[in-house]
């Protein structure tokens, strides 16, 4: 199954993305907006693993997340990966975030034992769409200024889940294998 780990986001904040989101469009830029039903913050994407990995990414979230308590952040600040002269995502990003950074962190750590690749410098955000093409860029960059400031809210974080990705034409289709309450 092609899986990752993520923390889902309150429904009222998606109601607030998706404003935000609808901004962003007026730029008319060639950007695949993730829905509101699929928004999450990744904290580790896996890729096509096997019935025998996602027991041992089981075992290992399940271990460390006794080590945490649910935490609060703030989502807030619309900003792109990875510069604006070649935009490939464009994100809202966290405040708050050392309890997830430091989570995020130490699942990594696990992770890297079990053969997966480090994520370098990783940055707590959420994938508010995937930039397909340079159209309209001074457009979509002017709309992501405007935006660099803009408050989403607060939340809190009580669980992970070990979630699977189906591509399909339409879209991700996104199921919740597990959950791992902190």
């Amino acid at each position: 199954m092609r899986a990752f780990l993520a923390a889902e986001i309150d429904e009222e904040l998606k109601e607030k993305i998706a404003e935000v989101q609808e901004q962003l469009k007026e730029a008319d830029a060639p950007v695949k907006y993730v829905e509101p039903h699929n928004l999450h913050f990744t904290f580790k994407f896996f890729g096509e693993i096997d019935k025998e990995k996602s027991e041992e990414i089981v075992s290992a979230v399940e271990t460390k997340v006794q080590n945490y308590s649910p935490f609060e952040l703030s989502i807030k600040g619309v900003g792109i990966f990875p510069n604006p002269r070649y935009i490939r995502v464009v994100w809202l990003g966290v405040e708050d975030s050392g309890p997830f950074s430091r989570l995020q962190m130490a699942l990594d750590e696990d992770f890297q034992k079990m053969g997966f690749k480090k994520e370098r410098s990783y940055v707590p955000h959420l994938t508010m769409g995937r930039v397909r093409g340079a159209k309209n860029k001074d457009a979509l960059l002017s709309r992501i200024d405007e935006l660099k400031e803009v408050e989403i809210g607060r939340m809190r974080i009580e669980k992970l889940l070990l979630k699977e990705s189906v591509l399909k034409p339409e879209g991700p289709v996104y199921t919740t294998v597990n959950e791992f309450d902190l």
